[in-house]
Formats: structure tokens, sequence, C-alpha cells
């Protein structure tokens, strides 16, 4: 299962108690104070791992509690810091407050980390407390409770090239030509119900990143079909590659609803860079190629490609085309 939102509960650790106690010494009163101070409570942390991709683990344990630190001791011993929890997340992960949506953290880096919610601090012991009035303090501090709250993880992946399109213009076929991703292919719409990300292994050993996102449809901005749910996936992306099949007829009206639907759900989707290519040209005749490739879309100034994710025709040239986009 592929989940990208999330809600859940963090506590860091309670401070440990400051301790009350007396050391045996001739001349001091009472023993003189000897109470250690009580250890600081756990943190609950959170780290970018970029093996990971969903957040689904999150949909079974929904509470992360760090635990306490330890009570001060005798002999001005201190008490032992809580342990740390340390929670992996995908890279690509905000965590958001669940009742404003504002945007606390952005894990858009691996290993980058974060102290989402911080443990409280120790109490102090009786020693801290003596003076040249009260030598012998028979009180000490209680230790500070952690902080705890629910927080929001939505997941928007990190990848080089957003591959979008309306329902089988033939995205997973291509993902699965030009990477080791292995979606699921039939002849019907919505075959792609989660996003797929797949790496290309380019020229020289060099690699890039492919995110399939599932089939957009007219009104998707507004929840309608799946696209709605996973369009915030394309945000991240450097590059676009609209794919539009080639048995459709209306090319410009169909590049007209991709378009419209990915700036309205986003302003940021408007400035990125973008291939338009016509996909499963395998399906058409000679004379219908010649049509084809005579066809300009308004809004779009770049070359017009023809590809056969089946037949490997113009994929190549594609990936050289993202390759050089992607390197400048």
């Amino acid at each position: 299962m592929f989940i990208d939102i999330a809600r859940i509960y963090v506590i860091a650790g309670k401070g440990g108690d400051g301790a009350v106690a007396f050391r045996r010494e001739k001349f001091v009163p009472k023993g003189g104070p000897a109470g250690g101070n009580g250890g600081k409570g756990g943190n609950v942390i959170f780290v970018a791992n970029r093996n990971l991709h969903t957040l689904l683990d999150f949909q079974y344990k929904k509470k992360y509690e760090a635990p306490k630190g330890a009570n001060g001791g005798t002999a001005l011993k201190d008490g032992k810091y809580g342990k740390d929890v340390i929670v992996q997340v995908p890279v690509g992960t905000l965590i958001k407050n669940p009742d404003t949506k504002e945007v606390l953290f952005d894990l858009d880096e691996d290993g980058k980390e974060v102290i989402i919610a911080k443990g409280g601090r120790g109490g102090k012991g009786n020693s801290n407390y003596a003076t040249a009035t009260n030598k012998a303090p028979r009180y000490a501090e209680e230790g500070r409770p952690g902080e705890e709250f629910y927080i929001l993880l939505e997941l928007k992946l990190i990848a080089d090239v957003g591959l979008v399109g309306l329902p089988n213009a033939g995205k997973s076929t291509f993902i699965s030509a030009v990477s080791d991703a292995k979606p699921k292919i039939a002849d019907y719409p919505f075959t792609t119900l989660v996003p797929n990300l797949g790496i290309v292994k380019y020229k020289n050993y060099q690699s890039f990143t492919v995110a399939d996102i599932p089939g957009i449809i007219e009104g998707a901005h507004e929840g309608k079909g799946l696209g709605h749910q996973f369009l915030r996936h394309i945000e991240r992306t450097k590059v676009l590659l609209i794919l539009i099949e080639a048995s459709i007829e209306e090319i410009q009206s169909t590049y007209n609803t991709i378009t419209n639907e990915l700036e309205k759900y986003s302003e940021l989707l408007s400035d990125k860079e973008r291939i338009v290519a016509i996909s499963k040209i395998d399906m058409l005749t000679e004379d219908e190629m010649i049509a084809l490739k005579k066809i300009k879309i308004k809004g779009y100034n770049g070359k017009l490609r023809m590809i056969s994710s089946v037949a490997g025709y113009g994929i190549p040239e594609i990936l050289d085309e993202l390759w050089h986009l992607l390197k400048n």
C-alpha cells in the first residue's frame, strides 16, 4: 500500500525528579545536602531515509513516546537522560500543524533530522538549594514534562521527472521500459492507483528518478478521479513529461486539460520545464504518422516527441532530452 498522509501523536520524555538526600559528615548539619539532579527526558527525532517511499507504518502505529529521565540519586549522582526515539520517514516528508496546516519542518534531504518534541528538563536536587542561611534544604525540584502534541505527516515524492497524462496514456508502460519499476499495466483507465517511482540508469553510470503519477482527469484539482490525491507529488519534480495517447483525436484539448489541472492545483507547476510526447505510435498507420508530425500544440514551444514504449521507438532521444534539461 502507498500512504502519503498520516496523523500521529508524539510525546517527549518527562524529566527526572531531583533527589532529597544528605551525606554523613561530622560537623556538617544533617550531613549536608547531596541530592542529585534528575535526567533530561528523551526527545522524539524524525530522520529522512531515502530507502522509504511510503508512510504506511504510521497507519498502524500512531503514537511515539520517548522514555522519561531517571530521578536524581544520593551522593550528588544525577539521573540518566531518557533515550531519544528516532523515527524514520521517507525523504520529502512535510511535518505540519494538523490544525493550521502550517509546515513546521521539511525533510527534503536524505539523513536530515529534526527534533520534533523536546524532552523535559530534569529537576534540581536539594544540593542546588543550599545557602548560607539554609544549609540543609529538604526539598527538590520535580522534572518538567516533555512536549506532546499531534502532528500531520504529508509525503511529497522527490523525483527529477514527473510523468503525467490522462488515464491510459501509457505512463506505466513508459516507466517500466526505462527503469526497473514494475507498475500494473492493463487496457483500462486508472490501472495506476498509487504513484510509482523508478530509477533511470542513464549513460556513463549516471541516473535520474521518474515518478509516475496516477491519471489526471478534468476537475482533478477539485478532487475528481485520483488526481487531487496525488498531484502534490508533482510539485517536487524538476521536469514534467506529459504523455498524450496517439489515438486521441483532440491532442490540443488534451494538452489544455492536463496543463489547466496542474496550474489550477499549484502555481508552482506552471513554470516547470516540460516535454510533451505522443505515446503508443506503434498503433498508427503510416498516413496517420505523417499527419501527426504536422501537429503544433499552442502553448508549447518545444519539439513534440513521438514514442512507443513497447517498440522502444523514440525512447533514447527523449531520455537524452530529459537528461539535458535536468543537467541544466
